[in-house]
């Protein structure tokens, strides 16, 4: 048998691998943090800027706080595997209305606060020849480039609960609100109860919404299994981006398929994957939920035909993959790796090891042991 699991991670210097390989490159990771500041610091003078030009007082107008959610705060972005993708960073943007003492949701439409978000932004967009892409239903979309773009999904708490959170991170003794909202963020935000947080809607106003839950799910499922599930859930995520040019299976509806499924291979992430992949077909047809909301089918959103194709998919990877590593030939199961992945799989056969069955059987962990030291995410 063979172990592929040199290339699809090592932490050698100086040896690729396939995680190294789906990371952004540097220029572009360092390029979304810059404009993802930028974006945040327009918005936080901007928003007022332009609803003091509306009419409201300055006592009326919101002051945005940020949280970041999605892949980059789960650290299972990818880069882009071919076009027209691109790297998606979700930055949300909470605004507190102060003007709304009265009543639990807020009375104010909730496309004043898009208009107000999006002109707000556009001296930015401008000046950097960005794209605004404002026919999304629940966020702002910037394009920052070919390779990513940042969706700014609105929030809506009420007045009282921005005091708790305001006091909460003047608890942390920071001299600005700002810096606290940075550096406490992640411990401060979880205090705001679930029922508080109201998404903004172009068609339905404002929507009972919460992306906290997921996310802190997922970082107790990396917490309690180990780094390893998250590296399987980013090659199930490669997958997807080279078999669906776009489209295919949500990431959050892989990541919730993957977690129950997921056991830890001592240094045999192709094995870990493997047994994802061999049970992942027959979870999908039987429909997944949303970890933290059992009631939303996240299947039911791909159709039963959307399923389907999924499912068979994973099937035919799972062949592939059972086949690679029962191979004899390191150079065929490299070519089967990069063409069910993408030729960011190395194509380094001298380096796949052969082993035995019994070696094969020894990387399942007997019982379940200590997870790996991990330090949990920080929106910034």
């Amino acid at each position: 048998m063979l172990n592929l699991s040199p290339l699809f991670f090592t932490t050698v210097k100086d040896e690729s691998c396939m995680h190294d390989e789906l990371d952004l490159l540097p220029e572009h990771r360092d390029s979304i943090a810059s404009a993802r500041k930028d974006v945040r610091n327009c918005l936080r003078t901007g928003i007022p800027r332009v609803l003091n030009e509306l009419g409201y007082t300055k006592e009326d107008i919101p002051q945005p706080r940020f949280f970041t959610q999605g892949s980059w705060a789960y650290k299972t972005l990818n880069s882009p595997a071919q076009r027209p993708q691109q790297a998606d960073v979700d930055d949300g943007c909470y605004l507190p209305l102060s003007f709304v003492t009265q009543t639990k949701r807020p009375s104010t439409a909730a496309s004043v606060f898009f208009n107000a978000a999006e002109e707000a932004l556009k001296p930015l967009i401008d000046k950097n020849r960005w794209t605004l892409i404002t026919d999304k239903p629940t966020c702002i979309r910037i394009v920052i480039g070919t390779y990513a773009h940042i969706d700014i999904p609105l929030y809506a708490i009420p007045d009282e609960e921005f005091a708790t959170l305001r006091a909460a991170m003047e608890s942390y003794g920071y001299d600005s609100l700002s810096k606290a909202m940075n550096i406490a963020e992640r411990d401060v935000w979880t205090a705001l109860p679930a029922d508080k947080v109201l998404l903004a809607h172009r068609e339905c106003n404002w929507m009972a919404s919460d992306p906290r839950p997921v996310k802190e799910w997922f970082l107790g499922e990396v917490e309690a299994k180990g780094e390893q599930l998250r590296r399987v859930v980013r090659y199930l995520k490669a997958f997807r981006d080279w078999r669906w040019p776009s489209g295919g299976p949500t990431s959050i509806l892989l990541m919730a398929a993957a977690a129950p499924l997921f056991e830890k291979r001592d240094r045999r992430d192709d094995l870990a994957l493997l047994d994802v992949v061999a049970t992942l077909p027959g979870r999908l047809r039987a429909g997944v939920n949303n970890p933290v909301e059992g009631s939303e089918s996240l299947t039911a959103r791909m159709g039963k035909a959307g399923v389907e194709e999924a499912a068979e998919a994973f099937e035919e990877f799972e062949k592939v993959l059972r086949g690679a590593t029962d191979a004899g030939n390191p150079s065929q199961a490299c070519i089967w790796m990069q063409a069910s992945f993408d030729p960011r799989f190395p194509n380094e056969p001298n380096r796949v090891k052969f082993v035995s069955v019994a070696a094969t059987i020894a990387a399942a962990p007997a019982t379940t042991g200590p997870s790996e030291l991990i330090g949990r995410t920080k929106a910034g």
